[in-house]
């Protein structure tokens, strides 16, 4: 069985994953899905992230964007971090639970040397 959560907000993968407001909490074994909730963050952010979602038991995160901090606390714990992923949060899932679905970075450097404002792209660092 495995335990996976995607970054989630209103059917989609949300693209901030320090800032995620919920995460679709799916449980499946093999192709099959077990169980899925949508769990409320309630305002945890990024370094309580780990241990919210430790705490769910969850083994793979799927998200779009993601600093380098969260991602090295979240793979140091033992949680597979699929980053860079954008669009519909089950398109996501299928390619997933298919073997279809490969870390593209989603590295979000601005936390570290860029000072944009709120509206940034993660994508305009030129990481892929």
């Amino acid at each position: 069985m495995k335990k996976i959560g995607i970054a989630y907000e209103n059917g989609q993968i949300f693209q901030h994953f320090g800032k995620t407001p919920s995460f679709l909490i799916v449980e499946a074994e093999g192709k099959e899905i077990i169980s899925r909730e949508i769990v409320s963050t309630n305002g945890e952010g990024h370094s309580a992230l780990f241990n919210f979602l430790s705490g769910l038991g969850v083994q793979v995160v799927v998200c779009g964007g993601i600093g380098q901090g969260a991602r090295d606390a979240l793979v140091q714990g033992g949680i597979e971090v699929i980053g860079g992923q954008m669009g519909s949060t089950e398109a996501a899932l299928m390619f997933y639970l298919n073997g279809d679905l490969r870390d593209s970075g989603g590295c979000c450097g601005h936390h570290h040397h860029h000072h944009h404002g709120e509206g940034h792209s993660c994508g305009e660092h030129g990481c892929k």
